[in-house]
């Protein structure tokens, strides 16, 4: 039986490995290195340098791939996500299939953590539905962008008695702030959707490149840096070629049932 790693390896910093990561990729006959193209090219970078830094065995190899753009969204947002996880799902059977022998292990370096807004685990599940190729998963945690953006501003996520929400920047410009949850941590928004809300007192923590050499932070009052983070993440976004952020908002004041 083919044996299939899913290990995550930090938000950018290879000081986030873990040991069991690193155990993991030693384990492993196969690295699978995804390639989002020339504009990216730091993330494919980032890990080899992983791999350079602490793999040993030397039976390991590298399996590079091309992943394909997601088209534009169009008006039914889901749809065009599937079709994109449908044409990953056909190259992750053939890497499967083609690079790993019976027995064989492979394993897909995943950025921050499998589990936490990254779509792997989805795909691969896609490709043990089809049956062409018969595998185990094994998925090892790692430290994701939530964590390195708190430890960066030197605070705690939660406030004693008070819920936190993580969504999406999609879904903030569509609902708000959420009224059940007093700080809300805002994942893939591509938008700036902090600025289409209304309440300006709110608190918004906001890191860019989070543990790596490049990163950013602003924190402060909506009102008083969102222009400011706005501006800062299209300068960064246009100088690199591209951005992985993301944000906590909080209300002011403390909890009501703290």
């Amino acid at each position: 039986m083919r044996k299939v790693l899913v290990i995550g390896i930090g938000a950018g910093n290879p000081d986030h490995m873990t040991v069991q990561a690193i155990s993991g990729l030693n384990r492993a006959n196969v690295l699978f290195i995804p390639d989002k193209g020339a504009k990216k090219n730091d993330l494919a970078e980032l890990r080899r340098q992983i791999c350079d830094r602490f793999v040993t065995n030397p039976k390991s190899r590298r399996v590079e791939f091309d992943v394909p753009v997601r088209a534009e969204p169009t008006s039914s947002y889901r749809s065009t996500v599937d079709d994109w996880h449908e044409a990953i799902a056909a190259i992750y059977e053939g890497l499967i299939s083609d690079e790993l022998s019976d027995g064989g292990c492979g394993a897909f370096l995943i950025w921050g953590d499998p589990s936490l807004y990254d779509s792997a685990l989805r795909i691969l599940e896609r490709v043990h539905l089809r049956g062409n190729v018969a595998f185990e998963l094994e998925v090892i945690p790692g430290i994701t962008a939530v964590q390195s953006l708190a430890a960066s501003h030197k605070m705690a996520l939660n406030r004693i008695g008070d819920p936190i929400l993580i969504t999406t920047g999609r879904r903030l410009t569509e609902e708000g702030m959420p009224d059940n949850a007093g700080t809300a941590i805002v994942m893939l928004d591509g938008k700036c959707a902090f600025n289409t809300l209304d309440d300006k007192d709110l608190v918004i923590h906001w890191g860019a490149y989070l543990g790596t050499p490049d990163e950013i932070i602003i924190a402060g009052r909506l009102g008083d840096v969102g222009a400011e983070i706005e501006r800062t993440r299209e300068e960064a976004r246009h100088g690199k070629g591209w951005i992985m952020d993301t944000y906590l908002l909080r209300k002011p004041g403390e909890p009501r049932n703290s």
